[in-house]
């Protein structure tokens, strides 16, 4: 959200969690578009788990809207209400994580030129998740069928999970 309250809702294809103390995000744009100019505004931002069942809405927040244009109705999403930051979150979205940033870092080729490629680090505040989701105390990430961008127009969906504890010394 804008400081004049415009909203912008966008796919992110590089995003990931880069701490779990304190809970870290961080997602990448390539160039410096709305998301990115709205959230050196505010400070502030939500990330919304794009999941299989949104896959469709995913895809029209990624086109070229004017600025201005609220995304999140355009692509028939409803919003709700954060506790913690301004920004709504999207109300069908079974995760998101209300954030307020750190940092944001703007890219330099290896000659040290500018190459308008820019990440933002947000610290994770609150987080909503759907307790449809909550199998034996813990998220079931697998049954939220979570998407991820892997390339091009490719996207691959999680549906199952394995454990794997790490070796004891």
């Amino acid at each position: 959200m804008s400081d004049k309250g415009e909203i912008n809702l966008a796919p992110y294809s590089y995003f990931n969690g880069v701490s779990s103390r304190p809970p870290v995000v961080c997602f990448s744009s390539e160039g410096r578009k709305d998301s990115v100019t709205f959230i050196e505004e505010t400070g502030e931002f939500v990330c919304n788990l794009a999941t299989w069942d949104l896959r469709l809405a995913m895809n029209i927040t990624s086109a070229a809207f004017a600025r201005g244009v609220d995304e999140l109705r355009a692509a028939g999403l409803t919003p709700a209400p954060c506790r913690l930051v301004r920004a709504p979150r999207v109300a069908e979205a079974p995760c998101a994580m209300e954030c307020r940033v750190l940092q944001t870092v703007s890219l330099k080729d290896i000659a040290g030129d500018p190459i308008d490629r820019h990440v933002v680090f947000g610290q994770v505040l609150g987080v909503h998740i759907d307790d449809r989701f909550i199998a034996d105390g813990r998220l079931d990430t697998a049954a939220m069928k979570p998407i991820a961008r892997c390339g091009y127009d490719q996207y691959a969906v999680v549906e199952s999970m394995f454990s794997m504890p790490r070796p004891v010394n």
